[in-house]
């Protein structure tokens, strides 16, 4: 029994040692841990922020004025490669910012810090689209130097001499069937775009910002990018439709269109 208690008591300090041992080893392995959740964080963000920056932007819609290609409270996913490096179509729906005038000013409260802070957090990995307020989503009907004209005798735009069949996306009032209850008629200068909205009676697009400095034209270097996917809700998640075939027989425009001025006949589109 006497040998036992010595071996015990000789085993004591031993173990002792092998426990204080392993508490630092713990929280080494801790510290390590923990800075490698930081580093992927970090690396993911830089990512993210980059993509966003350089690739897609994400928005949410505000308003009806898509109706029925997009709808409230929708999320999509902006292409930011193709004004850098291509070139628009007519028939793309486009994120711009506004040329002045077309937005009310803002009325909404100034919000806490913390709640713009961690909105500014968010929106750098795309769960947050703070400056969607700030930007107008159209569809392109007219490139720079192209006559746009509504409407012929059947109620239909035509662009340079062409009449467009815009039924496949079009929202129309019931029993209405003209592509705008307002007559215009405009050459598109060069750097800008003549915009229409797809719910073309309840929306506040060119037609509606003609007596604006820029008479209802979006100047390119406003244009963020194209629209490319819906992201949210899931049961609408998909690549938006630009209905480019719509404008297959639209031809070049002419010289003559290209040397005129900016015309505008009638007044704005309905709200």
């Amino acid at each position: 029994m006497t040998t036992e208690q010595s071996a015990s008591a000789a085993a004591t300090p031993a173990t002792r040692r092998e426990r204080s041992g392993s508490a630092p080893t713990r929280r080494r392995g801790l510290l390590l841990l923990l800075r490698d959740v930081i580093v992927i964080v970090l690396i993911a963000v830089l990512v993210s922020f980059l993509v966003k920056t350089f690739l897609v932007r994400s928005f949410y819609i505000p308003s009806g004025s898509m109706e029925d290609t997009l709808h409230v409270n929708d999320r999509i996913l902006v292409d930011e490669i193709t004004p850098r490096f291509g070139a628009y179509e007519r028939g793309d729906i486009v994120v711009f910012q506004d040329p002045g005038g077309w937005l009310p000013p803002s009325t909404a409260p100034a919000r806490p810090p913390v709640v713009e802070a961690i909105e500014w957090v968010l929106s750098l990995v795309g769960l947050a689209a703070p400056d969607s307020d700030d930007h107008l989503v159209k569809r392109i009907i007219g490139l720079p130097g192209d006559r746009v004209v509504c409407c012929n005798a059947i109620g239909q735009v035509t662009v340079n001499g062409v009449p467009i069949d815009e039924s496949g996306y079009l929202k129309l009032p019931s029993g209405q069937t003209a592509a705008s209850a307002d007559p215009f008629d405009v050459v598109v200068p060069e750097g800008s775009l003549w915009v229409l909205g797809d719910n073309r009676y309840r929306s506040k697009d060119s037609r509606y910002n003609v007596d604006q400095p820029g008479e209802g034209f979006v100047p390119i270097d406003n244009v963020v990018g194209r629209a490319f996917l819906v992201t949210w809700p899931l049961d609408r998640f998909g690549l938006l439709d630009f209905h480019h075939e719509v404008f297959a027989g639209v031809p070049a425009p002419d010289a003559a269109a290209d040397a005129g001025s900016p015309r505008r006949d009638g007044g704005g589109a309905s709200p």
